[in-house]
């Protein structure tokens, strides 16, 4: 598909969808007057984690002060019912994050709680409940549904093995819509992970919100920190220690609310 088919695709596929209309402004005042906004301070950001990463397994044992056991260890028949699922599905999504890292921290915080931005085939959403199903606890999730290919919203969040399905609630929509509605139903979070609008801006807008909402003593996470210098400018603006996290050649940080 050349680029000219992909966006013309694409708008056709918005205006189908009177629910994505305020994303759907976004994206043309984003693509007319804010393009650099996605890889804004890569370079420095590149550079800082690079500085300063450790793996998950130190960060682990290190930091949280848990014996490092590996997720696909822990829950091998689950992982194995996802993965045949991942198989399955007929659309391409996104792949998994750092699932040891996901897991220990709801562990850590002994979360009840948790919110997270970007869901795909929903490998965070299956570490995330893991641990939260241990105490009846429930994921809100954001996504953007993936407009360009049919069948996609049926194939979101299908690794979560059917029994921690009950402790789920998916919003479909960007998350300036999603967020809002979440926190209408919940006033507080134990953790956040946050892996969706990696634009700089985007991020900013979210981090704040999502911050201010998480509690006392709660875990914030985000994905691809290297991508742009909005998780580092955050950590500056709000003088907060993050730690970063390094895997399969990415990078997450993670914050404590102390």
């Amino acid at each position: 598909m050349n680029k000219i088919a992909e966006i013309s695709s694409t708008l056709m596929a918005y205006l189908k969808r009177p629910d994505l209309y305020p994303e759907l402004r976004r994206k043309i005042w984003k693509n007319l007057f804010n393009r650099s906004s996605a890889l804004r301070g890569k370079a420095e950001a590149e550079q800082w984690c690079r500085a300063v990463a450790t793996s998950e397994q130190d960060f682990i044992k290190n930091v949280l002060k848990i014996d490092f056991v590996p997720f696909e260890k822990l829950f091998p028949v689950e992982l194995g019912a996802a993965l045949h699922a991942q198989h399955n599905a007929k659309v391409k999504m996104g792949g998994a994050g750092s699932l040891n890292v996901i897991y220990y921290l709801t562990e850590y915080v002994n979360a009840h709680t948790s919110v997270e931005t970007g869901v795909a085939y929903g490998w965070s959403s299956f570490a995330a409940l893991a641990s939260l199903v241990k105490r009846n606890g429930m994921l809100y999730s954001s996504d953007m549904p993936y407009i360009l290919q049919n069948q996609s919203e049926d194939y979101v969040g299908c690794v979560i093995p059917k029994s921690y399905r009950i402790h789920w609630n998916l919003y479909r929509f960007a998350d300036k819509e999603s967020l809002p509605k979440i926190f209408e139903k919940i006033h507080a979070v134990d953790v956040v992970h946050y892996d969706s609008d990696k634009t700089y801006d985007g991020r900013m807008w979210a981090y704040k919100l999502l911050w201010e909402k998480l509690r006392s003593g709660g875990a914030f996470m985000s994905d691809d920190i290297g991508d742009n210098a909005a998780f580092k400018d955050f950590c500056t603006q709000n003088n907060l220690q993050p730690h970063v996290i390094e895997f399969d050649g990415k990078y997450a940080g993670v914050i404590f609310k102390d």
